[in-house]
């Protein structure tokens, strides 16, 4: 049995399923396949221990291919703050200066630009079945998942797939959305740069008291930031995400604590910003690594998201560049099908490239800025990053300007990204 489509997604995760809604109503036939169904929703479950940072650019996307409805009506957290600063050493020649890690600080607030908040924290599994369930609302769009894809044929004018069912499937087009391992990427011969950062990041879900917080912030220390970010409410008890950046040994130690070991080991590392816990829900830890496929396209072959680009973690933005990438390219292929162009040459996808190739190298750029800049205990450095960030948070305007275009309320936008 075989099947032909316009387009083939492969990765049914956040960016794919994306991809999929907002081509399955324009003209073309499309298909998308995925080893990995969603997790069902519990309201009464605990959080999940993966969430994401969802920008409002993010959020304009997923409205705008009919997905967010889906989301927002389970669970999400907003957050109408966000702050950075440096927390004061502990030990060596620093920690004789004076504490200005109050001062030293920059918070962002949606007030300042007349919004009601600046994002959701969300988790992961509620973003991928809130897409799939958009997914089975359009019957032209054919879903393959759980489905394994035993076999590529990227060569030739036409791919083809052969599933585990025995099904082939075929294409002019197949859009690689299948993660930072992508198969697509591989089999197409797309080359791809890595670098391991010597971080790695430690995760865990806490449960607190005291009031819902509506502040994300991150800490900034010589071995990495430590991160808190708001989580929804679940039966009136309060949940939070922690993320802690150090050495590979440290991670694995604070991983192999108890329970009541690892809360100690927090309330003495972290800032006196953070409310007090109660409980470790999950935990878990992973290494850090960038990396950028030299080229996103060739033709008949287009990756998107992670199967393009990974990011350092540290400002949330991996999956919000993949989003963008998503919007550019829905929109480009639903242009050229207007058009009547071959939307598998490389006249059109060399469009979608040129719009955020550049675009994520840049943010790349900037979060290794962040990463390096920050990551040391030189002096000189310590006291330029400290007043750096005292003066950013007094210069109204700028800070505001800058908030808009972290956000992406502002900027040179996809439309599927505007309000």
């Amino acid at each position: 049995m075989s099947s032909a489509f316009d387009v083939i997604i492969v990765g049914a995760g956040m960016i794919g399923s994306t991809i999929a809604c907002g081509l399955a109503r324009t003209n073309l036939n499309v298909a998308i396949v995925d080893p990995q169904p969603p997790k069902a929703f519990d309201v009464s479950d605990t959080p999940h221990i993966r969430v994401s940072a969802i920008s409002f650019a993010s959020e304009q996307v997923l409205k705008n291919v009919g997905a967010w409805n889906h989301i927002i009506n389970k669970r999400a957290c907003p957050y109408k703050r966000l702050a950075v600063n440096e927390l004061h050493a502990k030990q060596g020649i620093a920690s004789l200066l004076p504490d200005i890690s109050s001062w030293a600080r920059t918070e962002f607030n949606a007030t300042d630009i007349s919004r009601d908040y600046l994002g959701h924290i969300i988790e992961n599994d509620v973003i991928h079945l809130g897409l799939h369930e958009c997914m089975n609302e359009i019957e032209s769009l054919s879903v393959y998942c759980p489905s394994h894809i035993v076999s590529m044929d990227l060569d030739s004018e036409v791919k083809r797939l052969t599933l585990d069912s025995s099904e082939e499937i075929s294409a002019r087009l197949i859009i690689g959305a299948d993660g930072a391992q992508s198969q697509v990427r591989t089999s197409s011969n797309l080359g791809q740069y890595k670098e391991q950062y010597e971080q790695h990041a430690f995760v865990c879900t806490v449960s607190y008291e005291g009031v819902q917080e509506d502040i994300t912030w991150e800490s900034f220390t010589p071995h990495g930031p430590l991160a808190f970010l708001p989580l929804a409410d679940v039966d009136d008890k309060h949940y939070a995400s922690l993320v802690w950046y150090d050495l590979p040994e440290q991670v694995e130690k604070l991983s192999r604590m108890d329970d009541v070991a690892l809360l100690t080991s927090i309330r003495e590392n972290y800032p006196k910003e953070l409310p007090p816990l109660t409980a470790v829900i999950e935990k878990a830890s992973f290494p850090l690594a960038k990396s950028h496929a030299l080229s996103y396209v060739k033709k008949g072959i287009a990756l998107v998201g992670d199967a393009a680009h990974t990011i350092n973690p540290l400002a949330g933005q991996g999956v919000n560049l993949g989003f963008l990438d998503a919007a550019v390219l829905i929109e480009e292929l639903a242009q050229a099908c207007m058009d009547d162009e071959d939307i598998s040459s490389l006249a059109v996808l060399n469009r979608y490239q040129q719009k955020r190739r550049l675009e994520n190298k840049i943010m790349m750029g900037i979060m290794d800025a962040f990463y390096y800049g920050f990551c040391n205990d030189q002096l000189p450095l310590r006291v330029a990053r400290n007043i750096g960030l005292g003066i950013a948070n007094q210069i109204g305007l700028a800070k505001n300007n800058v908030m808009k275009y972290a956000i992406g309320a502002s900027g040179q936008l996809p439309k599927l990204a505007r309000a």
